[in-house]
């Protein structure tokens, strides 16, 4: 999700479209999020560990 995110966020800088780089900024905030919270022992979905 994070690499997803960061792609969007690319992508939507090189064309110029807002909405690209919008929805780039809030998938790469999940993503780090998610990745935050599995890695201090929390469960993420069921999940003890979240790639």
């Amino acid at each position: 999700m994070i690499l997803l995110g960061v792609i969007l966020l690319a992508i939507g800088l090189v064309t110029g479209v807002s909405f690209l780089w919008t929805v780039g900024i809030v998938l790469a905030l999940i993503g780090l999020t998610l990745l935050i919270m599995g890695s201090l022992g929390h469960e993420v979905a069921g999940r003890r560990h979240y790639w």
